[in-house]
């Protein structure tokens, strides 16, 4: 196989610049990079002949033009991955990669750490009142601290709408150091793997009734889009706090809205948005019992580089012509390994 055979292109920007370290090391390996300004003669001759695509996690992050749907596909006839920065591959068609014969993998796990850090640190924060003392303190000369109590969350009751890689680290986290009951909600897993995983298996209704704080860290899928709105919010009892480190959509902002101005809930802690970042007049943040970050709960250097490294080597994994750990659409294997077979000679294992 010839020099530089094999191509990788990039959007924007990577996780970790290890990504570019572990990748340049291989003779075989070209890397490009393109950016949302790239005039079409910069990027399209790139696009047609990489065989590998990879994405940044985030839709709004990414021009239109460059999200990978069956437009894109055409324009990329020798594309057999797209690699996602994160766990979460919003930008990504799976099903017209699927048809087309093209991999997805996405980087899950990578952060899982960071993320179930930040929805505990909003648990805290929510429930000790701390963003509520923070702004008074700054903008307030005379502060009534007894219009500030808080509530300590040792022994209350979280209910986690997905137990995956995320979702059972807030598990860990919650149970270990705090003591608190875990209910969870996965319908994808079984009652004892979840028990595994340190979760009750619950129904989604019975959680949002029984939980003091409702964290949500599932996929967002077209199971999962808008699955909590008017009547879920309706369900939480009024001092709960609903936490979303997951993704924008899976939560109906209006319908929270609506629930916290009506004092349904006792507060919300949001990492996630319909757009994003939110603008600064988004009604949400206009609230002093709502704690905002914009998409973040997963960006820390040590997240960042893991993610980097795990991305290059499933990079690396495909044009090797091995199996990558982290498919998206598994499916569309018998249909990739023939067209990996027409693009390199053999048949990946």
């Amino acid at each position: 196989m010839s020099v530089n055979s094999k191509r990788v292109v990039y959007s924007n920007y990577l996780a970790n610049p290890i990504y570019i370290d572990i990748l340049k090391a291989r003779s075989d390996v070209r890397l490009d990079r393109i950016e949302n300004g790239s005039p079409e003669e910069v990027y399209a001759p790139l696009l047609g002949a990489t065989h590998v695509y990879q994405v940044g996690a985030a839709r709004d992050e990414l021009a239109p033009h460059f999200h990978v749907d069956a437009a894109f596909l055409k324009r990329a006839p020798n594309l057999l991955l797209v690699s996602s920065n994160g766990a979460g591959f919003d930008p990504v068609d799976v099903e017209a990669c699927t048809a087309a014969g093209v991999v997805v993998v996405n980087q899950s796990g990578g952060n899982a750490h960071s993320v179930a850090e930040h929805a505990l640190a909003m648990m805290l924060t929510l429930s000790k009142r701390i963003i509520q003392s923070d702004r008074r303190l700054r903008r307030e000369r005379d502060v009534n601290r007894n219009e500030l109590v808080g509530n300590e969350v040792e022994h209350k009751t979280v209910g986690i709408i997905g137990l995956g890689n995320v979702g059972r680290r807030i598990a860990a986290l919650c149970k270990g150091l705090l003591g608190m009951k875990v209910l969870a909600y996965d319908p994808y897993l079984s009652a004892e793997v979840m028990a595994e995983r340190g979760g009750e298996k619950v129904e989604l209704d019975e959680l949002l009734r029984r939980a003091d704080f409702v964290s949500i860290s599932c996929p967002l899928n077209k199971g999962s889009r808008n699955m909590i709105s008017v009547r879920e919010f309706a369900l939480m009892q009024p001092h709960a706090y609903f936490i979303t480190t997951a993704r924008g959509f899976i939560h109906d902002e209006d319908a929270l809205l609506q629930a916290l101005r009506d004092k349904r809930i006792a507060g919300a802690g949001l990492d996630v948005w319909s757009k994003e970042p939110p603008p600064p007049e988004h009604p949400l943040l206009q609230l002093d019992n709502v704690l905002a970050s914009p998409h973040t709960a997963g960006v820390t250097i040590e997240a960042r580089q893991n993610m980097g490294r795990i991305a290059a080597e499933q990079v690396l994994d495909v044009l090797d012509g091995k199996r990558p750990p982290r498919i998206i659409n598994p499916e569309v294997w018998p249909h990739y390994a023939d067209r990996f077979k027409q693009a390199f000679g053999v048949t990946p294992g």
